[in-house]
């Protein structure tokens, strides 16, 4: 099996000068938050000196940082993200892991065993921001994996904040039913796969560590907690294990959301983590939160795939789906498709706006148009979008929470289709491309290096 830690991409990461090392002492309380959110587009970030553990920050901030994460280039990344859906690779147990090098139980304090960073003025405690929870349906046994917000509560105390269509949330409150708490673990410190693994939208019941062996392209291997029964990467820096009271409900307060600004959402679950196991010199991963590259990207990237397999089910011209980062990684889309019929660019509109309640613009282009080029998707707008035949204005639709701009839970929605149509790739009609011939552009593509 291939090195499935974070650690090993850290290594590659410094050979490549990727990884810039902060030596001075700093304090996770605001000030490591402000260096990531100055340096955002920048190296990854190992701030050495916290008052404990080291604490690693701008792991993943682009498009082809994920894409050297994964092993893959660039232009695979959403093929790979495919892959994985379409053929996943269930994970193995191991019976011993780097993970379950130091074992810490009793009484725990989380704030004195790790540098959690409070992130914002206004935010009234420390979040961990990274960590991958993995819980079980009380009533099937089927493993569930999300990232959601655990702010520190003192001592062992967590509170989590997690929205109520949130698959953690709708297993927690199973577990009330039945008069139980929720068991989950908390893993910290993910190999790439494993972070972008946890945030595809899946059903409830399917195991995002199947598709994360699918962009591994092996199983991933796990190992059984201490504490809990359930499983965790073996591979990770840091693991908290305990469970969530869903009877216990704790006042959030102003929290910063994915859009950069403050929400107040309400209260969130309680609970407490009752065992920490780490490796002897772990480190800890943060994700800076708000409207930070890592962050959206995060959800972006794993929305855009699953929103892909699901229009390309039902629309074959479909080729490739982008949730922008200016998007916020949940708001605005970009699809492109390869010759579209008449009207199939409002469909894919439509079904994508079904699909994800989040989304509220997109902007339809053909398959000759590089989405990741916002010059090119504006030339398609100046060049094949008909204002008064292709544009969809839909008002008063459900909104998810997390919408800056929603009335009462609803947005309007608006879609762009600049695509060509029938008729228009005529000769001497606006969409044939001004080209020398064919013949002579490939010669000079192969031998451009010679001019």
């Amino acid at each position: 099996m291939t090195d499935q830690s974070m650690r090993a991409f850290l290594s590659q990461l410094d050979k490549l000068g990727a990884l810039h090392r902060v030596k001075r002492p700093i304090d996770p309380k605001f000030e490591v938050g402000a260096v990531l959110a100055l340096r955002d587009r920048g190296p990854a970030i190992l701030f050495e000196q916290t008052g404990s553990l080291p604490v690693l920050g701008n792991l993943l901030v682009s498009r082809e940082r994920f894409a050297l994460g994964l092993n893959v280039a660039p232009e695979k990344l959403d093929d790979l993200c495919l892959q994985a859906l379409s053929h996943p690779i269930k994970p193995v147990m191991s019976g011993s892991a780097p993970v379950h090098e130091v074992v810490q139980s009793g009484d725990i304090d989380l704030r004195a065993s790790l540098p959690v960073p409070t992130w914002f003025e206004r935010e009234t405690a420390p979040y961990i921001t990274a960590g991958v929870i993995i819980a079980k349906d009380p009533e099937n046994g089927r493993r569930n994996v999300s990232i959601a917000r655990l702010r520190l509560e003192g001592g062992g105390r967590i509170m989590a904040g997690i929205a109520k269509n949130h698959h953690l949330n709708l297993l927690a409150e199973k577990a009330k039913a039945l008069g139980r708490r929720l068991p989950i673990a908390v893993a910290i410190g993910n190999h790439p796969a494993v972070l972008l693994g946890s945030q595809l939208y899946l059903g409830l019941g399917d195991d995002e560590f199947d598709n994360v062996g699918g962009m591994l392209g092996e199983p991933l291997r796990l190992v059984k907690c201490k504490t809990v029964d359930l499983e965790v990467p073996a591979d990770a820096e840091i693991v908290l294990e305990g469970e969530l009271d869903p009877e216990e409900q704790i006042e959030e307060g102003p929290v910063s959301e994915f859009h950069g600004f403050y929400v107040s959402y309400g209260a969130g679950l309680g609970g407490r983590i009752s065992c920490i196991t780490r490796r002897h010199d772990a480190i800890y991963q943060a994700i800076l939160p708000g409207y930070a590259s890592e962050h959206c990207l995060l959800g972006g990237i794993a929305i855009g795939a699953t929103l892909r397999q699901a229009l390309q089910r039902m629309i074959p011209a479909v080729r490739r789906v982008l949730i922008t980062e200016g998007g916020m990684g949940r708001l605005h889309a970009i699809i492109s498709m390869h010759k579209p019929r008449l009207g199939e660019g409002k469909r894919a509109a439509m079904l994508a706006m079904g699909q994800v309640n989040l989304l509220k613009l997109i902007t339809v282009v053909d398959d000759d148009v590089d989405i990741e080029n916002p010059r090119e998707v504006e030339w398609a707008l100046a060049a094949r979008f008909r204002g008064h035949e292709d544009l969809m204005v839909i008002d008063g639709v459900k909104a998810d929470r997390c919408d800056p701009l929603h009335e009462n839970l609803t947005v309007t929605k608006i879609a762009m289709i600049a695509t060509t149509r029938p008729g228009d790739g005529e000769p001497l009609s606006r969409s044939e491309f001004v080209r020398a011939p064919k013949s002579i552009l490939d010669r000079v593509t192969a031998d451009i290096g010679q001019y």
